[in-house]
């Protein structure tokens, strides 16, 4: 049985869904289940999806993408172009007009000033922030009155749309986050656990690693939605438990991230309960290549670019770590027809997908024997290899999940197969995708040597996501352990390549500067890239005005959802 792909039109779905709404709460009570609970409410302190999509049911950017990857607005009535006059024929500066009459979810109004501060808060002194690289270039935001919002880039950006767009640059009310800047952020925990938003939940009860629980906004802008009252959002489990409790059993509503193998996926599908959704957009599974050692003796500067690692900075070793990968073998036993290999992390849109790498696509674990050889690690008695004393000897982390240990137990293999010997440790994926600076077993910390995971961004330009792998993305003890470099990969010509697209104005050139970093990535072997895989999901037969969405939060549409009859 094939999965569905429950993909609608644009028009259709919205045509459809406010047909069945007409009173605020009259649908009762929505189950969501993500089994990757969420930790913090507040995506600019985690750059975990799981806590990014919680957050979005309750606080929102000034524009978003639809299904489509379509730039739509949100709080605004439209996006400003050139065109319309609100980008600066220069492209230096962008103005935002809030729609009238918004109000925060405790009743005051929203302001440019709320605008400002969320660009203020990203971009404090002595705080850290999971997306900085939205607000890259950003020098000021002007207030002139209430309404409006100037954001002044440093350069002419041909793409402005960083700031304030999309699930992962939301707005935060000032007057709840003011006293929350720089090093303070992360201690403010009942502003982080239950944020003041425009969006259609608010937060009544916030379980970290365990469950939200939320009543429609009294003061959202459509008096008619949502239609839910009441929403739970279950954390915790596994995908099996997640993707069962909504085909088979019927006791959750929506499934977020159902990593599982097609056929069982398949067979919960034929219980007849529920309809799995699912379609492609940039999630890539990759494995994470630490630049710096993340020996416990090291103490706090473990894991930090004053400490290189030992032999992961040896291009020679990373790069037979990636030959040996069969990546066909991996795509089949784990995602079917919802993944394909990929030897790109930038694997969409497809005028930005790179051919320069696909000889990964061919394992090869003679060619990496050979080059190990050839660089001087030399296998023991053990059948490890070591060169001046130092062993290829590594601790591989990834998130607890049926798929994710299959992968690591098969890669082991062939490791093993080339002389590398492999750890495997598997973290909590409510721990391991969480953003406390406090954890020890946080992707950012990375303390292990190679970490496997996937990661996407919002919308169809990949500016600000290539600008992840900029030098200062790495997380550190000085930006609280934020940040998206998680390679802790240093380029001064990387760092050029992301200016330059910062500036570049022609699709075309752009697409060339994107592939352009996406192969220094590749071609230095700092990511082993090796799924493209499928959003999949599911919801319940009576659970109406779904629309999946890979280019912005699942939870996108919430506002529409409404119960079927």
């Amino acid at each position: 049985m094939k999965m569905k792909t429950a993909l609608l039109g644009a028009a259709a779905a919205f045509a459809m869904a406010p047909m069945a709404m007409a009173e605020r709460g009259a649908d009762g009570h929505v189950n969501i289940i993500y089994w990757q609970a969420p930790s913090i409410m507040n995506p600019y302190l985690s750059g975990g999806t799981k806590d990014l999509e919680a957050a979005s049911l309750v606080i929102e950017p000034l524009a978003r993408y639809d299904q489509d990857g379509n730039m739509v607005p949100w709080l605004v009535d439209s996006v400003p172009t050139v065109e319309n006059g609100g980008v600066s024929e220069d492209l230096t500066t962008v103005t935002w007009k809030l729609k009238e009459g918004l109000l925060w979810s405790d009743g005051t109004p929203v302001t440019s000033a709320d605008v400002k501060f969320s660009w203020e808060y990203c971009t404090a002194d002595g705080g850290g922030c999971a997306q900085s690289e939205k607000y890259n270039d950003v020098v000021d935001v002007e207030t002139p009155d209430e309404l409006t919002a100037i954001v002044k880039f440093g350069v002419s950006k041909p793409f402005p749309y960083g700031p304030f767009v999309g699930a992962q640059a939301p707005i935060l009310q000032k007057a709840q986050f003011e006293n929350c800047l720089g090093p303070k952020a992360p201690e403010c925990t009942e502003e982080n656990f239950a944020p003041i938003g425009t969006g259609p939940f608010t937060v009544t009860e916030f379980r970290p690693n365990d469950v939200v629980s939320l009543e429609a906004n009294p003061n959202y802008r459509d008096a008619s939605k949502p239609a839910f009252a009441t929403a739970t959002l279950k954390g915790g489990g596994d995908a099996t438990a997640a993707g069962r409790s909504v085909l088979e059993t019927g006791e959750f509503d929506y499934a977020w991230n159902l990593q599982l193998a097609p056929d069982v996926l398949a067979n919960m599908e034929a219980k007849g309960k529920g309809k799995i959704v699912s379609g492609f957009g940039t999630l890539v599974e990759r494995i994470m290549v630490n630049q710096t050692d993340p020996s416990a003796d090291l103490g706090d500067e473990r894991a930090t670019k004053k400490h290189p690692h030992p032999f992961l900075t040896d291009k020679n070793v990373r790069q037979a770590l990636s030959m040996a990968i069969d990546r066909e073998l991996l795509t089949e036993i784990g995602y079917g027809a919802a993944g394909r290999p990929t030897c790109n992390v930038l694997p969409a849109p497809a005028i930005y997908a790179s051919t320069a790498n696909d000889g990964c696509l061919v394992q090869d674990i003679a060619g990496a024997n050979e080059l190990l050889e050839s660089a001087g690690w030399v296998k023991g008695a053990d059948g490890i290899r070591a060169k001046d004393g130092v062993r290829l000897s590594m601790l591989y982390q990834t998130s607890t999940n049926a798929v994710r240990q299959d992968f690591q137990a098969l890669i082991k293999q062939w490791w093993g197969e080339i002389g590398v010997e492999t750890e495997l440790r598997n973290l909590d994926a409510s721990v391991f995708f969480g953003g406390d600076p406090g954890s020890p077993d946080t992707f950012q910390k990375f303390f292990a040597d190679v970490e496997m995971y996937a990661n996407n961004f919002d919308g169809t330009d990949p500016e600000s996501y290539m600008a992840n792998w900029e030098c200062k993305q790495a997380p550190s003890p000085e930006n609280q352990w934020q940040g998206n470099n998680m390679p802790r990969f240093c380029s001064e010509e990387y760092d050029a390549l992301v200016a330059k697209m910062a500036v570049t104005g022609d699709i075309n050139e752009r697409a060339e500067l994107a592939k352009a970093m996406n192969d220094m990535l590749m071609q230095e072997y700092v990511i082993i890239p090796l799924v493209d895989r499928g959003r999949v999901s599911a919801h319940s037969n009576t659970l109406g005005g779904v629309i999946l969405n890979t280019w912005d939060s699942e939870l996108w549409n919430a506002a529409d959802w409404h119960r079927v009859k």
